[in-house]
């Protein structure tokens, strides 16, 4: 199932996906799902995907640091048809799309490389060799 086009999503796609984003964002910090599963459990929605049809949303999540998403997924699509029922009351659309819910692994993603950005190794290859002679230069004209 795609999501995008080749040119990537329509500008309509990115105001409904930003749309729903909220709107569920919302609807989990009301702790509106009464499922044990979720109970005390903070979680981030950092991306919604409508389909091109809208009829399709891919709701990208997370939780702090990761922990308990092996329960909090299938709770999530558990609760997907009340979480579908309680965004069309809040956003104005035709239809509201079915919604599928997976872990955002970009947090990971960027801590990975933000690691290896600070491995010596690379760091080292990342310096500037022209610090060298600016600091020469700049002896110079303390002595001048």
């Amino acid at each position: 199932m795609r999501h995008t086009t080749p040119q990537g999503p329509s500008q309509r796609q990115l105001r409904v996906g930003e749309e729903l984003r909220h709107s569920i964002a919302a609807i989990l910090m009301r702790d509106e799902l009464h499922d044990p599963d979720l109970a005390g459990i903070s979680i981030t929605v950092s991306e919604v995907r409508p389909s091109p049809d809208m009829k399709h949303a891919v709701v990208f999540v997370t939780t702090l640091n990761g922990e308990k998403m092996d329960t909090v997924l299938p709770a999530l699509r558990r609760a997907a048809s009340f979480l579908r029922g309680q965004v069309a009351k809040t956003v104005r659309l035709r239809h509201t799309p079915q919604l599928s819910f997976q872990a955002d692994t970009s947090f990971d993603y960027a801590q990975k490389i933000n690691t290896l950005m600070h491995r010596d190794v690379i760091a080292r290859d990342l310096t500037d060799d022209d610090e060298e002679p600016s600091k020469d230069r700049t002896d110079d004209t303390d002595g001048a």
